[in-house]
């Protein structure tokens, strides 16, 4: 497969997310009825967000964490229900449209920074914790390591991200995918083995001084994705 560059794939998953798939998207992480499949995807990536969460301190008060890539805003809403300062990006504006639209009457609107544009903008600004939950799995392993180096050097105690790992199902949905017009189809998922992803973290050196900590694997019907974190120190 040849290499798409970050920002070619990054205007191919703004356009999917905004024009092609956000009202697929927003009954997905609603609680409204959907089909047997998509209940699937719906239950891995609840279990997901859970799994991430539980890596961070039950207290997240006088904490400032980016929801890297954060949709619809269910991963912001639990953040700030902790104390937490967010600050919500997502490349769609569609998404960040949604998420002020579902923002729960129990959460004060101050603790959450929903905003559209580019997770790696350095004038974002720094923060203690960031959390990254499907927002890199469509892109290629050395952007996901070019990512993770960005992100660290503005990031003080942590970094959980999650990546497609490299399985026989994603391999025949990758298959399947191409089948499809160019127009109906998804921005690729790029599975990648979890040794591959870390040796290459390595070889790059861009997380100097950081530890890769917990890694757990969520398979759920048609979804499959892996959470890996790194602290600081």
């Amino acid at each position: 497969m040849s290499h798409v560059p970050y920002q070619d794939r990054r205007s191919q998953i703004e356009d999917y997310f905004d024009r092609t798939a956000a009202d697929a998207w927003a009954k997905l992480t609603s609680s409204a009825p959907v089909s047997g499949i998509r209940a699937t995807v719906r239950a891995g990536r609840d279990r997901m967000r859970a799994t991430m969460l539980s890596w961070l301190p039950p207290s997240l008060e006088g904490r400032r964490i980016l929801d890297a890539g954060c949709g619809t805003g269910l991963m912001a809403v639990e953040l700030a229900r902790r104390g937490a300062e967010v600050l919500a990006i997502d490349l769609s504006p569609r998404m960040i449209e949604l998420a002020r639209e579902r923002l729960p009457a129990d959460i004060d609107p101050s603790r959450i920074d929903f905003r559209s544009g580019d997770m790696l903008d350095e004038d974002l600004g720094y923060f203690d914790h960031v959390v990254a939950m499907d927002s890199l799995i469509h892109y290629e392993p050395r952007d996901v390591v070019r990512a993770l180096g960005a992100l660290s050097a503005r990031t003080v105690d942590s970094l959980v991200i999650t990546f497609a790992p490299r399985t026989p199902l994603l391999a025949v949905m990758h298959s399947v995918g191409r089948a499809f017009p160019r127009s109906d189809r998804a921005p690729a998922i790029v599975p990648v083995a979890e040794q591959t992803l870390v040796t290459a973290v390595a070889d790059y050196a861009v997380l100097q001084g950081w530890n890769k900590g917990r890694t757990e694997r969520i398979s759920s019907g048609f979804y499959t994705s892996q959470a890996i974190e790194w602290r600081h120190g």
